[in-house]
């Protein structure tokens, strides 16, 4: 059982829903406890396998959270600690108070910023990392419609990616990559989900997945042996700097990498 804190939730209206009732950061040390002590209650469990902070707080060392974080630890209230779109600075006092467990970022063949620093670091200190989004949100399945066609509150409708401009070019990208899974006898999303596995040992993506045929879907990646050359086919045909748009707004994308 993996949870986060870290955001300022605000209440559910009709007009607030899903990430925008995330209204700001929070990751003040009686915060986490609230946040910890609400979870396991409505869980009903005792303790929390593995604790991210959502995003890095500035207005609080990360001195401060991972003690907090460490003493909850020690009351046997949580298991693991994990941070979840850390610098590898960060990554790094933060690991000095507590082991970090795991590092949950986003990474797949569209958004690979990790690999500069982030996975580096994670081999080196020995943490687990868990990329989130790694289907590009959905994109690199090769079955999402046109933006224009989602939800009217899905939260993609905002991203520059899915944008109509961009999108009309990402959409090349996103056929490639589905003839490329077609020679392979599987699917775009059990190929890219092949390729962000095949890039360590100490990676676990966490796709989603509202149905169970994408679930067993998923699953089936991880039997797919890519080859070194295929890695790097597939890798180039989906090179980061060939997809339009970045994979949040500037606001967004002024929390990652803290």
């Amino acid at each position: 059982m993996a949870t986060k804190f870290g955001f300022n939730i605000a209440d559910a209206t009709p007009g607030r829903r899903g990430p925008q009732r995330m209204v700001g950061l929070d990751s003040r040390p009686a915060h986490i406890r609230d946040v910890v002590h609400a979870s396991l209650r409505r869980l009903g469990i005792e303790a929390i396998d593995l604790l991210y902070q959502h995003r890095v707080d500035p207005e609080v060392p990360i001195e401060d959270v991972v003690g907090t974080m460490a003493d909850l630890v020690r009351e046997g209230k949580v298991l693991h600690l994990g941070l979840s779109e850390p610098s590898a600075a960060t990554l790094r006092r933060a690991h000095a108070v507590h082991p970090i467990s795991a590092v949950q970022s986003e990474y797949s063949l569209w958004s690979r910023e990790v690999e500069q620093t982030t996975l580096p670091t994670c081999v080196e200190l020995g943490v687990g990392f868990v990329p989130y989004s790694p289907l590009g949100r959905g994109a690199l399945t090769g079955k999402l419609p046109a933006p224009d066609q989602l939800a009217s509150d899905d939260f993609r409708r905002g991203l520059p990616r899915f944008q109509a401009d961009a999108w009309e070019r990402n959409a090349a990208l996103i056929a490639t990559l589905t003839r490329m899974a077609e020679a392979r006898g599987c699917t775009a999303a059990q190929l890219a989900l092949a390729w962000v596995l095949a890039q360590g040992e100490y990676i676990v993506p966490i796709p989603g997945a509202r149905r169970e045929t994408h679930l067993r879907e998923n699953v089936a990646a991880a039997e797919i042996a890519l080859t070194p050359g295929e890695l790097e086919e597939i890798g180039a045909a989906q090179d980061p700097s060939r997809v339009q748009g970045a994979r949040y707004t500037a606001a967004s994308l002024e929390l990652v990498n803290r």
